[in-house]
């Protein structure tokens, strides 16, 4: 069974390119490699930024390269109060928080699917909350204090929950406020899980995504956001991904 491993930015996935023995190939204007990652088959791609460039990204993965799950892995901002910078944030269903073809369809709710929610599978996501949970002790322990000025991660924690996704970097006090109010049950706001989720619900291919919370969403979110890509993003994703391969190896059937 062969996992792909995607995420939106290359500062997510070059740590993760690092672990793999892996041949390119070009398709779609991506780069796939395809490889061996801790004894397992992978294919890893970055899938760019956006629901449309995930959306191209998840259907290569299966028409072309037959994958049997797929794994995303990168960085979110936080919308409910109870999340955290570097907190970890393993999503248990996504929603499109920029979708609206009312009055023909209730707001959110993807026309002619009868669904504003595509949720993930059950077990991955299982076997990835266990490995962000090995992951991030071991993670911390890495870090130069330097990457640790002005954000608690010490209290990080891993969260399950809904993320929800638009194509939008939310960026303000007032939007990420709006977007807590209308969805009070979402934990992190991103711009690529639900359209990934949507298009494995129509392959009916496992999906599971995990989100490292980089900022609040918030009036700070940019320099945040840059900060936490540069130091924190990728040595993360490595250490998911290395925490999670082996777990699947003992799934297979």
């Amino acid at each position: 069974m062969t996992t792909a491993i995607v995420s939106a930015m290359q500062e997510e996935l070059s740590a993760v390119l690092a672990l793999l023995q892996a041949q390119p190939e070009e398709v779609a204007g991506r780069t796939f490699w395809r490889g061996v990652c801790h004894g397992e088959p992978v294919v890893a791609v970055l899938s760019r930024i956006g629901k449309v460039a995930a959306a191209t990204t998840a259907t290569t993965l299966i028409e072309r390269f037959g994958v049997s799950r797929i794994v995303f892995t990168g960085v979110a901002g936080g919308l409910s109060p109870q999340v955290r910078v570097g907190d970890v944030v393993v999503a248990n269903g996504f929603l499109q928080h920029d979708l609206d073809a009312s009055p023909l369809f209730p707001r959110y709710e993807v026309p002619l699917y009868g669904r504003a929610q595509f949720s993930v599978d059950a077990a991955l996501t299982a076997s990835l909350r266990m490995a962000a949970q090995q992951a991030l002790p071991r993670l911390l322990a890495q870090l130069p204090m330097t990457s640790r000025l002005g954000l608690p991660l010490s209290q990080a924690r891993v969260l399950s929950g809904l993320v929800v996704s638009g194509d939008r970097f939310v960026s303000s006090h007032v939007e990420s406020q709006d977007l807590q109010q209308r969805l009070p049950d979402a934990l992190a706001v991103e711009m690529e899980g639900a359209a990934m989720a949507q298009v494995c619900h129509d392959y009916q291919v496992p999906f599971a995504a995990v989100r490292i919370i980089s900022d609040r969403a918030d009036d700070d979110a940019t320099v945040d956001f840059l900060h936490f890509i540069r130091e924190i993003a990728a040595r993360y994703s490595a250490e998911v991904i290395s925490a999670l391969l082996p777990q699947l190896a003992t799934q297979q059937p």
